[in-house]
């Protein structure tokens, strides 16, 4: 028996894609602003403070959860979706970017998820998301993405979202995995999550990859994108304010004007 709201769900599409909630009568859905993509008739939308979880049902409570959601870079209220009608009712939301949405059967791991700030997408009602601290001063002062995380709870359905493809791993009791931090998507809460000097003054300087990585230690599950967003981002911000490769050649403007960058 779940304390949180039971919803079905289906996800649809390849590299852009969304996810459908099913909603039985008095069912709710949680949802980050801007996620929404569509719903049927009979679904309520209400915006509100903290993320409608039982640990949340004073204005204190509300007040404190909505500032840690700042912290770990969400918007200060969630939206809920609530079928008040009659018979099953449909809600659907889309993910920001390219990648794959990954649903979390939180019950099934552990009732407690930690994930990379920001992947959070929909929830069913009574799912709480907070932050997590990690709490050595080394992984303070140069985790970098991995600072502050995403922390979920509860026995419900989650839906988070990655860059690229997705990998789900195992790892043994004491099997320890190397990881660029911007890579991480979330991990169960069994795994011991640190940081570690990369080491060598060429790697340091030469190698591209910054100067830390993560390292998680199991036993439990982790999940893995291929183009963390920052990555993403700093590349299209890059052949943004760059010239490209034909413009210091013969054709310059011309090449240009034939590859349609011009009018």
């Amino acid at each position: 028996m779940r304390n949180n709201h039971e919803i079905d769900y289906q996800i649809y599409g390849g590299e852009m894609q969304y996810v459908e909630i099913e909603l039985d009568p008095n069912e709710t859905a949680i949802a980050e602003p801007g996620s929404f993509m569509m719903m049927e008739d009979g679904i309520q939308m209400d915006t509100m403070l903290g993320d409608g979880s039982a640990q949340q049902s004073g204005l204190m409570g509300k007040l404190f959860s909505a500032g840690k959601r700042i912290l770990a870079g969400e918007n200060l209220f969630l939206t809920a979706y609530t079928n008040i009608g009659q018979g099953k009712k449909k809600v659907s939301f889309a993910a920001p970017y390219p990648g794959k949405i990954i649903p979390m059967d939180l019950q099934r791991l552990g009732n407690r998820l930690i994930c990379q700030k920001d992947a959070f997408l929909c929830a069913a009602k009574g799912v709480s998301i907070g932050i997590e601290f990690q709490k050595k001063l080394g992984t303070g002062l140069f985790g970098g993405e991995g600072f502050i995380m995403e922390k979920l709870e509860g026995d419900g359905l989650a839906f988070v979202h990655a860059c690229g493809h997705v990998l789900r791993k195992e790892l043994a009791p004491g099997e320890l995995l190397k990881i660029d931090t911007g890579c991480i998507v979330a991990f169960t809460s069994t795994v011991n999550y640190d940081i570690q000097f990369v080491g060598g003054i060429k790697n340091t300087l030469f190698g591209g990859q910054g100067v830390f990585y993560a390292t998680l230690t199991g036993p439990g599950n982790i999940w893995i994108q291929t183009l963390p967003i920052s990555r993403l981002a700093h590349r299209i911000l890059m052949y943004g304010t760059t010239k490209t490769r034909e413009d210091g050649s013969i054709l310059g403007g011309l090449g240009n004007l034939i590859g349609g960058d011009q009018y």
